[in-house]
């Protein structure tokens, strides 16, 4: 076999390689080693280390190799042919070497319930000792590349730092919505404690970040955890319970299920409106999935705050309560007469406490029939029931004045039978 003259390594494109073999092993003491900048060459003979060459030309001749005259009796000058392995190591620094890990499970202080997590981020590495790495990292490989590196060492890593992440949370009680102002932190622990590792295989870990912490969505559990977590959130945003939102998901249903035509679409509204609304105040199908933040004020039954001749309960503390304007559809405290976002007077259900319009006969929540207060149709004076005449102005009403309804004082049109305001008979 020829000797070899020159011998180098000119690495090219990707993946990273952080050892390489020379393929041919015949030198001579004349052989010329030439190592580029970045690199260093190591020369095994017969099981034993031979030396180690950095950047720039090296003869392989007994004065850089006075291990030739142990291992094959050389003497000084001459060409003397012998076999060696020489090994290019790469010294460049590596920062772009990615890592996750999944199905990490940590028992979350936020939530208090355990939350599948993954984590990924990138770290770099250094060879330092050449010599140790290619003993114990290398081995017989020829090329010995990034991807043999994370490979070979995923058992290790994914222990040790699914362990490190574990034990920061528990013991600094960080939860999953906090733990991305902990990153930098969780960083620095997990390259400390992964340090040692490297070091003992001729490696330093110069750089090492954690990206990410997020819910595993690589399984079904993770999925589903994360689609809870979401849902969430945004009842949190819109300040709605689970329960209420498992009403609002059936009253869609129901309004769907009854076609597209007009009374069908009515029905269903209608079936929605009467779920939505607890169908009055006596504990209906939806009265106990609504009440949660949304509760309307309820009343004695047959009694209307302020109605004359009513029968008055005992006097007890009112409680104030959230109901939704007739008008504007949005939310006030039970204890205004007013809507503060519209003006429409509150004009409650005496069953359930719902607002219902001022000219509605029966609550849109419960059904119950409302008592429609009289008013003079001459000067708009509250009248007393089965009042003959108006106390402010004396204008004849009820049954005194024929032209006039005698249940809610409105005036009735030539002709009609019935009161256009209330339903009441002429």
């Amino acid at each position: 076999m020829a000797i070899i003259d020159a011998v180098i390594w000119q690495p090219q494109g990707m993946p990273v390689i952080y050892a390489h073999k020379y393929p041919e092993n015949n030198l001579s003491t004349y052989t010329q080693l030439i190592v580029q900048e970045s690199q260093e060459a190591v020369l095994f003979s017969k099981g034993k280390l031979m030396g180690k060459f950095g950047p720039g030309r090296h003869t392989l001749n007994t004065e850089n190799l006075p291990i030739l005259r142990n291992l094959y009796g050389f003497p000084f000058g001459g060409k003397n042919p012998f076999t060696a392995e020489i090994w290019f190591v790469n010294r460049i620094q590596a920062f772009n070497i990615g890592w996750s890990i999944g199905s990490l499970s940590i028992h979350d202080s936020d939530y208090n319930t355990m939350l599948p997590l993954t984590a990924d981020g990138q770290y770099g590495l250094r060879i330092i000792d050449a010599e140790k790495f290619l003993v114990k990292v290398v081995g017989p490989k020829v090329d010995f590349t990034e991807f043999d590196m994370t490979s070979q060492f995923t058992g290790e890593f994914t222990t040790k730092a699914k362990s490190a992440i574990v034990q920061f949370m528990t013991a600094n009680h960080v939860g999953y919505k906090q733990i991305s102002g902990y990153l930098d932190q969780i960083s620095n622990v997990l390259r400390q404690q992964m340090a040692p590792f490297w070091d003992d295989l001729g490696l330093e870990l110069t750089k090492f970040y954690v990206s990410n912490i997020d819910i595993d969505t690589t399984t079904p559990e993770g999925r589903k955890v994360k689609e809870a977590l979401s849902s969430q959130s945004a009842q949190s945003i819109t300040g709605h319970t689970w329960q209420q939102e498992q009403m609002f998901n059936t009253a869609n249903n129901a309004i769907g299920s009854f076609g597209g035509d007009n009374n069908g679409g009515l029905l269903g509204g209608l079936m929605a409106i009467n779920m939505m609304g607890g169908m009055g105040g006596g504990g209906g199908v939806g009265a106990g999935m609504m009440t949660p933040q949304y509760q309307q004020p309820t009343f004695a039954p047959g009694a209307v705050p302020g109605a004359p001749g009513a029968q008055q309960p005992m006097q007890q503390p009112q409680q104030v309560r959230m109901v939704y304007c007739a008008g504007c559809a949005k939310r006030f405290p039970s204890n205004m007469d007013y809507c503060p976002n519209c003006g429409h007077k509150y004009n409650p259900c005496p069953a359930c406490g719902t607002d219902n319009d001022e000219n509605a006969r029966r609550c849109v929540s419960c059904g119950n029939p409302l008592v429609i207060e009289a008013r003079c149709p001459g000067c708009d004076t509250k009248l007393q029931p089965g009042a003959a005449f108006c106390p402010n102005c004396g204008k004849p009403v009820g049954a005194a004045g024929a032209d006039v309804c005698s249940r809610c004082g409105a005036p009735f049109p030539p002709g009609s039978k019935f009161c256009a305001r209330c339903g009441n008979k002429r």
